[in-house]
C-alpha cells in the first residue's frame, strides 16, 4: 500500500474529504454552536485540536493495541483528549467554556474523530497520522469559522463581536455595516441551515465545473500528435 503524501492529506482534509461539506459529520456543533464567528473559532480550534492529539496517539499506540480492543482504546484516547480540552478552556477561557457549554464535551462523539482514528492513524506513522488530523480539523475549523462569519454579519452587521471577553482578542472585534439594524433569523437556527445548503451548493457547483471543463480540454496526446 503506497503511502499518501502530504499534499493528499491536506488536498483531502481541507477540500475533497471535508468534515462539514462533504461527509457532513459533525453537524451538530456545526449548526448549533456557529451563531457567532468567536463562538465558532472556540469550538474549531478545540475540535481541531483533538483531532490531531487524537490520531498522533492512535498512531503511536497502533502496534500495541490488539485489533478486538481497538474501538474501546480509540474511545478511551479521545475521551482522555477532549476532557484535557475541556478542562483546559474551564481554566482559562471560562467565559468562551461557559458559551460553548455541552459542545466541548460532545466532541467525544465527533463521527470524524473515530472515523479518522480508525481509517487513518491506525494504519499510518504518527507524522502522517498527525497531519491527517490537522487537516481534517483545519478542514473543520474554516467551514464552521465561515458560517458563523456569515450568520454574524448578516445578523448584526459585526463579527468576533466579544472576542475581547471570551477570547482576550479585542483588536478582533470589527464593526462591518455601521448602523445596520440586524436580521435576527440570520443568527437563529434557521440561518445555521440556510447559510450551510449554500455552501454545499456552491461547492456542488464547483465540481461540477471542474468536471465539465476537464472533459471538454483536448487530450494531450493527440493534440501532440496533431
Amino acid at each position: 500500500m503506497n503511502s499518501p503524501t502530504a499534499k493528499s492529506i491536506l488536498e483531502y482534509g481541507l477540500v475533497s474529504g471535508n468534515t462539514g461539506l462533504v461527509q457532513l459529520l459533525g453537524l451538530c456543533p456545526l449548526l448549533a454552536v456557529s451563531n457567532n464567528a468567536v463562538n465558532a473559532l472556540g469550538l474549531g480550534l478545540a475540535s481541531l485540536l483533538a483531532l490531531t492529539i487524537t490520531n498522533t496517539v492512535v498512531a503511536s499506540l497502533r502496534r500495541l493495541s490488539r485489533r478486538d480492543v481497538r474501538i474501546p482504546a480509540f474511545v478511551t484516547i479521545i475521551a482522555a483528549v477532549v476532557t484535557a480540552i475541556e478542562l483546559s478552556l474551564r481554566a482559562w477561557l471560562p467565559e468562551l467554556y461557559q458559551v460553548l457549554g455541552l459542545f466541548v464535551p460532545l466532541i467525544v462523539t465527533n463521527c470524524a474523530i473515530m472515523g479518522r482514528a480508525e481509517a487513518f492513524a491506525s494504519r499510518h506513522d504518527p507524522a502522517r497520522a498527525a497531519l491527517d488530523g490537522f487537516a481534517v480539523g483545519l478542514g473543520f475549523l474554516w467551514v464552521l469559522l465561515l458560517i458563523g462569519m456569515v450568520r454574524e454579519l448578516v445578523g448584526t452587521g459585526a463579527v468576533f463581536a466579544g472576542s475581547g471577553i471570551m477570547l482576550g482578542l479585542p483588536w478582533l472585534e470589527t464593526t462591518v455595516l455601521g448602523g445596520y439594524r440586524g436580521f435576527l433569523p440570520a443568527i437563529l437556527p434557521p440561518g445555521a441551515f440556510i447559510v450551510l445548503a449554500l455552501l454545499i451548493a456552491l461547492r456542488n457547483r464547483r465540481q461540477r465545473h471542474l468536471v465539465a471543463t476537464r472533459e471538454q480540454a483536448p487530450d494531450a496526446s493527440v493534440v501532440a500528435a496533431t
